[in-house]
């Protein structure tokens, strides 16, 4: 529909009058044809750039058979001043029943959470303080691996500082009994006050050699700006540095990775690197959140 002024005093009278019936009908009165308008409702809103995240909550809400939609920021009204609350609101008010949202702003979704009745709220990712399913999809790759998390030894290596995904995945490893080390350039790693617990900086060879899992982060040139061939030097894991690591280890990097400065090309894929797997258990893992979240079982 472009104008009602190209609609006919009939064709408006036609739109309205069916707007009536789909109002009056319950899920179960619908039509058999038309069942899947019943289906719940998920939007991706996510104010910042992500592939692994977005499309992983989207073909995991597919194989759930919801219903998906997709937030364009730039052509979203927030261009025109409205509020995260008010985006949310009119969502809710549309019937949307999961809003999935990505955001530079540390706390958009608790502010508002009390505020939102019926619309389940998911965090995927915000600002430097949370990404609570890629720990999660983190926990189960692990557990997939090792069998448990009690004991087992986590070199956490780049940009913690920066890291919402260091933050959620800390914290979750710490509380399953998982003993994690830092390491890194001084100026990403954060002081123990940013933790309720303590946690052990390394040298790199250290943290190589001392690790069951190297987890690698991303060098986030859009938050700060540092020479990506120095870093690579003191701190990529290079063909001839994964040498220094167990047998047994593994890497992980939760992605996007630079190729060539936090990991060498050749190690992406290889027998060591959980990084696809980490991908594929995402899916698995966005699923379950959304499950909970409808209440599905």
């Amino acid at each position: 529909l472009i104008s009602l002024a190209e609609l006919s005093e009939k064709e408006v009278h036609d739109i309205l009058e069916r707007a009536v019936f789909w109002a009056s009908q319950k899920d179960h009165e619908l039509p058999e044809s038309l069942k899947s308008l019943s289906k719940p409702i998920v939007c991706n809103l996510f104010f910042e750039p992500s592939t692994r995240t977005r499309f992983s909550f989207e073909v995991a809400a597919k194989k759930l058979n919801l219903h998906v939609l997709n937030f364009d920021y730039k052509s979203s009204s927030a261009q025109k001043g409205e509020t995260f609350y008010d985006t949310i609101r009119t969502l809710e008010s549309m019937g949307v029943g999961i809003a999935i949202v990505r955001s530079s702003e540390e706390y958009l979704l608790s502010e508002i959470a009390d505020k939102i009745k019926t619309t389940s709220l998911i965090n995927a990712g915000a600002g430097m303080s949370e990404h609570p399913t890629q720990a999660l999809l983190d926990m189960l790759t692990i557990k997939e691996e090792f069998g448990s998390f009690k004991g087992l030894k986590v070199s956490i290596i780049g940009d913690v500082k920066h890291s919402r995904v260091a933050r959620s995945s800390l914290h979750a490893l710490h509380r399953f009994g998982a003993k994690v080390s830092l390491c890194g350039p001084d100026i990403f790693i954060p002081d123990n006050s940013a933790f309720p617990f303590k946690m052990d900086v390394l040298d790199l060879e250290t943290a190589l050699n001392s690790a069951d899992i190297v987890m690698l982060l991303r060098i986030q040139n859009e938050r700060h700006n540092i020479s990506l061939g120095h870093y690579r030097e003191q701190f990529g894991l290079t063909s001839s540095r994964v040498q220094l690591m167990q047998p047994h280890a593994r890497i992980m990097h939760p992605a996007p990775f630079n190729r060539g400065v936090e990991i060498d090309d050749e190690l992406v894929e290889s027998e060591r690197s959980l990084i696809f797997k980490q991908v594929a258990n995402g899916v698995a893992v966005r699923m379950a959140v959304l499950e909970r979240a409808f209440n599905l079982k």
